[in-house]
């Protein structure tokens, strides 16, 4: 069964944020929060009468600092984050292939799909993949930093994310065109970046892009290694 998750956004890094919970449930769970709005995210929960079960990051990221130090602290859930972003301080260090098991029969299953960071990991659940920045709609994340890899997030696609059947509907971390959900089986054949391209293509067309260096990624990186908590989040 193919369910649609809660969708959250900020405007200010162009962020999205997930409430997973199926029908009859009330444990949830929450993938990459932003710091200014933990109390939203809160009152979300709240609203619909949801308990925090976990609190998942696809990477450290670069662009916004995680609220996801202070909801453990306000909920008791457990952080669950890429094994290989050096994140600390959370419970559960997440390695491919894991199972992330919730409510009553519920299992989001863990891919490691390195190339925008060395650690990043995608989620999947009933039918919907939670793609971080490996792969955006109609675009893909930056290589050039964080021990980022263009040649990796090729094969990361094309051998993780391309095979899951053509309906699974992506989630990714950031959209800035105003868009809010794809599908795996039209990324394969229209994505901008990716689609009937070479992996030397690729790499060529990622070496050229000549990206400026994000704006918070001094504070952000080393505050995400911490959950957002020495922010005081």
């Amino acid at each position: 069964m193919n369910l649609n998750p809660i969708q959250l956004f900020d405007t200010e890094s162009s962020t999205f944020t997930y409430i997973l919970v199926a029908p009859g449930e009330r444990a949830a769970v929450l993938i990459d929060p932003v710091q200014r709005h933990w109390e939203r995210d809160l009152q979300h929960l709240a609203r619909l009468n949801l308990e925090l079960a976990y609190i998942l990051e696809t990477h450290a990221h670069a662009d916004h600092v995680t609220s996801a130090g202070k909801l453990r602290e306000l909920t008791g859930a457990k952080a669950a984050v890429p094994g290989g972003c050096g994140i600390a301080p959370a419970e559960v260090q997440l390695a491919d292939g894991d199972l992330i098991a919730f409510g009553k029969d519920e299992r989001i299953v863990v891919l490691h799909t390195p190339g925008h960071t060395a650690g990043s990991m995608s989620y999947l659940w009933r039918g919907n993949v939670f793609t971080g920045d490996t792969l955006l709609i109609d675009g893909c994340g930056r290589t050039d930093f964080q021990s980022g890899s263009a040649q990796a997030l090729y094969d990361s696609v094309t051998t993780k994310l391309f095979v899951l059947p053509d309906d699974t509907r992506v989630w990714p971390a950031h959209d800035y065109k105003g868009q809010s959900v794809s599908t795996i089986g039209w990324e394969k054949r229209h994505n901008a970046r990716l689609a009937n391209r070479s992996g030397h293509e690729f790499v060529a067309l990622m070496a050229g892009l000549d990206l400026p260096k994000p704006k918070l990624i001094d504070v952000a990186v080393p505050a995400n290694q911490h959950l957002g908590l020495q922010h005081g989040a």
